[in-house]
């Protein structure tokens, strides 16, 4: 390495993480342990995969830090992943719960909660965990919001995403929320969504798997077109929100679609549908957009990063999902030639880990000993890929082989 290819600082916005199902025990109010093991009693794992061979490594501190370490990144940004009490599966592609369900679901993810931030302080300078609140009620959700704030979660909280089926919920432009906004805003949070949130619930008929997948961006993308067209980020305007897993090829198309509603919204009628009634936005949807909107590119391609020009270079997060099948892990150094291989230094260097540190409070410095030791340089990454890994499950490797073979390679 020479002096002059100083090593990236890669931080991963987006790895999955939580307790064995027999530890959240612990961590539950006391008046809830009952409950907890007539539940455990029933309970069976819906997704026993995972990378590797143990499940461990969504708790174990040590193993986790050697597989990130060894797979080039020094800090994580920690998005659930097993599944909490009084759950079916995990809580990112849950449906928020109904009525009859809450109270027992928000003391699962309070037991969560008080896991992850116990896990973080293992390694405070290296992780950013993400805090579960729910949407139904909003007194609750405030006190759930102080509690991370207080307690280290300084990776903001994962907004639930209610669809179209989930009616027991407002739609997150509505104004009931505007107290949640505020108290989001007041302890400087982030706010998080993740792809598989906002999803309907599928039937059992052929290709339900394949149409969940398909369509997952269109509902996940529900909460931004909500956030930005219902004038949350207009109140609310040092809110910072970020999309993750989603890359950021697809919002520069739906900003311009959300500019063109608004220039007839403004004009007082789209088509025969008076808008006079309900007030524009004092800016272009896009300008909210660019000003209080992140992206997450998990394991991307060339193509998941086009837009940067659009949205921001300062605003693209590089992800590895870690330890999720579909992830890059322990193919990242690889990920990195693919995605960044033929971009500036200045580019890569922000998304691989600048702009997670200032968007999620890591401290470069503190860093900088472990990136020096994990020596993923300028001039590793700028190197064309020429082989994809062959026993990658990564889904932009499994879409780059299958382009290669329909193209006759």
């Amino acid at each position: 390495m020479s002096l002059h290819d100083n090593p990236y600082i890669v931080i991963t916005a987006d790895t999955h993480a939580g307790a064995a199902v027999d530890a959240y025990r612990e961590y539950l109010d006391p008046a809830w342990r009952p409950d907890f093991d007539a539940w455990r009693g029933s309970y069976r794992n819906p997704s026993r995969k995972h990378v590797g061979s143990r499940k461990s490594k969504n708790w174990d501190s040590g193993q986790r830090r050697a597989d990130l370490e060894a797979d080039g990144v020094v800090a994580e940004v920690i998005f659930p992943n097993t599944v909490p009490p009084f759950y079916d599966r995990a809580f990112h592609v849950a449906p928020p719960p109904s009525p009859d369900e809450y109270l027992r679901c928000r003391a699962g993810t309070l037991a969560h909660n008080r896991w992850l931030s116990e896990f973080c302080s293992e390694a405070e300078e290296r992780r950013a965990g993400i805090g579960l609140i729910h949407l139904n009620d909003i007194d609750d959700a405030i006190e759930d919001v102080e509690w991370i704030a207080r307690n280290g979660l300084r990776g903001g909280v994962l907004l639930p995403l209610p669809s179209p089926s989930e009616v027991h919920l407002k739609p997150l432009n509505h104004p009931d929320y505007d107290r949640l906004w505020a108290a989001i805003q007041d302890q400087n949070l982030v706010m998080n969504q993740h792809s598989g949130q906002g999803s309907p619930e599928y039937c059992e008929g052929q290709g339900s798997k394949a149409l969940w997948a398909m369509e997952m961006s269109f509902f996940v993308q529900r909460g931004y077109t909500h956030l930005i067209m219902g004038g949350v980020f207009e109140r609310f305007p040092k809110l910072r929100y970020i999309l993750t897993e989603s890359g950021a090829a697809w919002a520069p198309k739906l900003m311009r679609g959300m500019d063109a509603m608004y220039l007839a919204w403004k004009m007082g009628a789209i088509g025969e549908i008076d808008t006079s009634k309900d007030p524009a936005l004092e800016e272009l949807p896009s300008f909210y957009a660019r000003r209080n909107c992140w992206y997450g590119a998990s394991f991307p391609s060339p193509a998941d990063i086009k837009g940067r020009d659009v949205v921001g270079v300062e605003k693209v997060l590089w992800g590895n999902d870690y330890p999720h099948y579909e992830g890059c892990y322990p193919y990242s150094r690889e990920n990195m030639r693919f995605a960044f291989s033929d971009l500036e230094e200045r580019e890569v260097r922000m998304m691989l880990g600048e702009n997670a540190a200032a968007l999620y409070g890591f401290d470069l410095e503190r860093l900088r000993p472990a990136a020096e030791k994990a020596a993923i340089t300028p001039s590793l990454v700028a190197n064309p890929l020429d082989e994809i890994p062959a026993d990658s499950t990564c889904i932009t490797f499994q879409r780059a082989r299958a382009e290669k073979l329909m193209a006759g390679g």
